[in-house]
């Protein structure tokens, strides 16, 4: 059982980092703006950012198995991450934010693998789901605060004081990371005392790439964020169109609300994994993609975008959360758990610029209702999908002995 210090730990840990990644959200695009970016410059800078995330995903999550302290592979990562905050802050001419763009993405792809990592090695087996949804509604609630925290200072202070909070946001991240101890290791038998049969090889990099679990898994992801990244910017456009004035204040309520829902129903999302198990638990959570592009498809006021929108965070927790389990369930002791997080990360970064991109398409051709109707469509399809190929990952845990 993790010890009470070492959850508090991983709370605020989750709450941190969730806090200092808000100022790389839209926050980016309003600084820049203000410093006489164009269109163009300002697409080219979001483009390395995400470019180099989504090439960074498997070599980082390889640099985070070779590691054998994960802790140490969070706080280079965190550290770095400061530092892009710095750049940015320091200097919005082109050069350096291309640099800290290029920085933030390819150690945010460190950082996630290597949090999840901590979390597996700090709880036993039967407690990684539940925690797992912790740990979800901790970042979840550490997001919404920061989009106050921020918003605020951006508002109030400076666009340029986003990224001076975000970089000063570190240091309670590396404290919280701290406070885990030294108990974040990946334990390595000493070999003049386990036998070389004993040790469990690691598993080969093509052996995880020909897993069928896996490869049922990256379908599903793909299909989901198919059918999800292009939900919100699409309504956000709508809303823009309907609701001149009151636009920015629905548009963060459609952001609030989802995180709101995702930190409330996290936890039971993992105990539900448990009970029910990942792939019971990932045919309700998809449910709600086809149902939530539908209503969006239909709903012509723009305040009723927002309950729309809290579908998104039954979705986003069971995503969060059955995620990161299932690349524990498949690793079991192989030592490949970050190789898989990284290859399911990819396999996000790909389909949400697909979905982008190809949604943006077919509003501007054939309309928006159209293209909530192909959203639709792509979720329908994640849910036959998980249906059809993805097997149950949930380990069947041994009894434990009884007595003497």
């Amino acid at each position: 059982m993790v010890s009470r210090r070492a959850a508090h730990g991983l709370d605020w840990l989750f709450f941190f980092v969730a806090d200092l990644q808000t100022g790389f959200g839209p926050f980016i695009a309003v600084y820049l703006t203000g410093h006489q970016w164009t269109q163009a410059q300002l697409g080219l800078a979001l483009g390395v950012g995400s470019a180099s995330s989504m090439l960074a995903q498997i070599p980082a999550g390889l640099l985070v198995d070779a590691m054998r302290s994960k802790a140490w592979a969070a706080a280079m990562a965190l550290s770095g991450i400061g530092a892009s905050a710095l750049i940015m802050a320091w200097s919005p001419a082109f050069w350096p934010v291309l640099l800290a763009q290029a920085i933030h993405g390819f150690l945010s792809c460190m950082l996630n693998p290597a949090l999840a990592a901590l979390t597996v090695a700090l709880v036993s087996v039967p407690e990684v789901a539940e925690r797992l949804g912790r740990n979800a509604r901790f970042a979840a609630i550490g997001s919404a605060a920061g989009a106050a925290l921020m918003g605020a200072f951006g508002t109030y202070v400076s666009t340029q004081s986003v990224f001076w909070l975000a970089a000063a946001l570190c240091l309670p991240a590396l404290v919280a990371l701290w406070s885990l101890g030294n108990r974040t290791a990946v334990p390595l038998p000493p070999r003049n005392k386990v036998p070389a049969h004993h040790v469990p090889p690691r598993e080969g990099v093509l052996a995880v790439l020909r897993d069928r679990r896996l490869l049922a898994f990256v379908v599903c992801v793909m299909l989901f964020q198919l059918a999800n990244a292009a939900m919100l910017p699409l309504a956000g456009v709508e809303i823009t169109k309907r609701a001149d004035e009151d636009a920015s204040l629905i548009i963060a309520a459609c952001i609030l609300v989802p995180q709101f829902i995702v930190a409330l129903l996290s936890p039971h999302v993992g105990q539900a994994a448990d009970r029910w198990g990942r792939r019971a638990v990932l045919i309700a959570g998809f449910c709600a993609l086809p149902a939530r592009a539908l209503l969006l498809a239909t709903v012509t006021d723009p305040l009723w975008i927002v309950p729309v929108q809290a579908l998104d965070g039954l979705g986003g927790a069971t995503f969060g959360v059955i995620t990161p389990l299932v690349a524990a369930d498949i690793s079991g002791k192989s030592g490949r758990f970050n190789l898989r997080m990284g290859i399911f990360g990819l396999a996000i970064g790909v389909a949400a610029t697909v979905s982008n991109t190809v949604a943006g398409q077919i509003a501007n051709s054939l309309g928006t209702q159209t293209a909530f109707l192909a959203l639709a469509l792509a979720g329908l399809s994640a849910v036959v999908v998980v249906i059809l190929l993805m097997p149950e990952t949930r380990p069947i845990l041994e009894p434990e002995p009884a007595p003497v």
